[in-house]
């Protein structure tokens, strides 16, 4: 099977996007051949301002119901599948949704939110990020992994400490993840993950969603769709090809601003990091390009069961294990 049968076969899951959301964005998904992406809806809002996306995105969608479905369970990336669209999974990049209230946590979940991650770079009530001082998972924190669990909601970690990642991934019940990552074996960088950090999640039953983002990349702005598979095969040396998936983190038709806003603490305060140019692999600078990383894989020398479980089977098998079905 060529590249581009294989992909228009395969199962395409996203494991992260955060995209400017709009019909053309949606369109651009199809282009590229997903079946289905974790959308962020949530990093700095509080329970309100979360819902307020949830409602304004629920919207876009059913004005672009030929191109996109709701998704609550795998039956349903597997219908968008069928459908010839995307399934969109709702997903946070921090807790801080959940507030003081352990109880919205199923309120989201009956939403539509199937994955979040549980702090956006430094504290709050559940631990902490990963560009502070590492306190841990708080006390609260295990009460809120304990009802992510029940209710069927996945714990990602990709922005969060070393510390509070290794006591949530003891903690919980259900598989975890690092939704989209890299290795700092290839760049030192406090969003990359060490090989010690990617190996305990994998001897743990968890899950590592592997991005693309040039900053944390070894060649950075030069990188192309070969140096992003570079970190994916480095990665699954260490994880293995059944614990390893994508998560691009597509920030797609985002301004200035929004990587302010990202950038500062709690969206305002202290400046906590700086990308500076923000361009995306050589080969991949856009969703409607997804094909190309099917390709580079095989050229890598993976074969058809390696790719596929990448690009997507894993993930489905994951997701299915951590909501219960």
């Amino acid at each position: 099977m060529n590249a581009q049968s294989l992909h228009d076969d395969a199962i395409v899951i996203d494991g992260l996007i955060i995209a400017k959301w709009g019909r053309e964005l949606l369109e651009d998904m199809r282009r590229g051949g997903l079946t289905a992406a974790n959308c962020t809806v949530s990093v700095w809002e509080g329970f309100q301002a979360t819902v307020d996306n949830i409602v304004e995105t629920n919207a876009l969608l059913a004005a672009c119901d030929d191109l996109v479905r709701p998704v609550h369970t795998t039956a349903d990336i597997t219908r968008a599948k069928e459908e010839g669209k995307t399934g969109i999974i709702y997903g946070f990049q921090n807790a801080h949704a959940f507030e003081d209230q352990i109880g919205y946590v199923e309120v989201f979940k009956r939403l539509g939110v199937g994955i979040v991650q549980m702090c956006y770079n430094t504290q709050n009530l559940v631990g902490t990020g990963c560009y502070e001082r590492d306190g841990g998972l708080s006390g609260f924190g295990r009460e809120i992994v304990a009802e992510m669990n029940r209710v069927g909601m996945m714990c990602d970690l990709s922005h969060v400490g070393a510390t509070t990642s290794q006591e949530v991934i003891l903690e919980s019940q259900k598989p975890v993840c690092y939704s989209h990552c890299l290795p700092s074996g290839l760049k030192e960088h406090p969003r990359n993950k060490s090989d010690e950090e990617l190996r305990f999640i994998a001897e743990h039953g968890g899950f590592v969603g592997v991005t693309m983002f040039t900053p944390f990349l070894r060649a950075g702005v030069d990188a192309t769709v070969d140096d992003y598979v570079e970190a994916i095969e480095y990665v699954m040396n260490i994880v293995g090809e059944d614990a390893i998936g994508i998560g691009t983190d597509f920030t797609q038709g985002q301004d200035q601003a929004f990587f302010e806003w990202l950038t500062h603490d709690k969206g305002y305060a202290r400046r906590l990091t700086n990308f500076g140019t923000i361009i995306n692999p050589e080969g991949i600078r856009t969703i409607g390009e997804f094909g190309n990383l099917t390709e580079a894989l095989l050229r890598r020398g993976m074969s058809e069961r390696q790719v596929r479980k990448i690009m997507g089977e894993n993930w489905m098998r994951v997701l299915r294990d951590v909501w219960g079905e």
